[in-house]
């Protein structure tokens, strides 16, 4: 496989991997660094605001997994949704998980226009794409969750993060154990392109 198809294999087969995880299997520090590493290159804008915190400890886990199933349960009953198998069985074990990897971003500003808010996350989130990448390339399954942002004064509480800073994305992570990781069904880039204004497509002969 050639570098290019190396990356088109990574970036259309990094699916969320709730289930066919290695709970046993112990990630190495060494490992997530290397990842965060490569995180770290991602493009930013305004700043380099994002910070890591890698959970281990059994006690704070099991404290985020509760307010995560919390956070699941007020999020089902205010819109009615159906929970996933594969969500029940990432909850279930959320506290098993080897680690628990969260980008957050500190000093964040008091944004109250949308612009602002693109500017700043799209400095942020970013680094947090880049990092679920370099796991899926190290057989490590992930899945992104912003659930949490829901009790993000409890998490912060539990991570002791300072003032001014959030932990916007939390990636639960483990080596797979026999996930098979396929590209997803989506519609194609001409349903979903256009061309020099909204609703204008090409054929396929174009």
């Amino acid at each position: 496989m050639n570098p290019l198809e190396s990356i088109d294999h990574i970036l259309s087969t990094a699916r969320s991997v709730r289930r066919k995880l290695d709970f046993e299997r112990p990630i190495p520090d060494p490992v997530l660094l290397d990842c965060i590493d490569i995180a770290t290159q991602a493009p930013s804008g305004l700043s380099e605001s994002w910070r890591f915190v890698i959970v281990r400890d059994d006690d704070r886990k099991a404290d985020i997994a509760s307010l995560y199933r919390t956070a699941l349960e007020e999020l089902v009953r205010a819109r009615g949704l159906d929970v996933k198998p594969t969500q029940n069985a990432l909850t279930d074990r959320l506290h098993e998980m080897p680690a628990l990897v969260f980008v957050c971003a500190e000093d964040v500003p008091d944004l109250t226009e949308i612009p602002q808010q693109v500017a700043f996350y799209g400095s942020v989130l970013p680094a947090a794409w880049s990092l679920m990448l370099a796991l899926r390339a190290r057989e490590i399954g992930t899945t992104w969750t912003s659930l949490l942002m829901a009790r993000h004064a409890e998490v912060s509480r539990l991570l002791e993060l300072p003032e001014g800073a959030l932990p916007l994305v939390m990636l639960p992570v483990a080596y797979t154990k026999g996930a098979r990781l396929r590209r997803a069904e989506r519609l194609p880039s001409r349903e979903v392109t256009y061309f020099d204004r909204w609703g204008m497509t090409r054929s396929a002969e174009e």
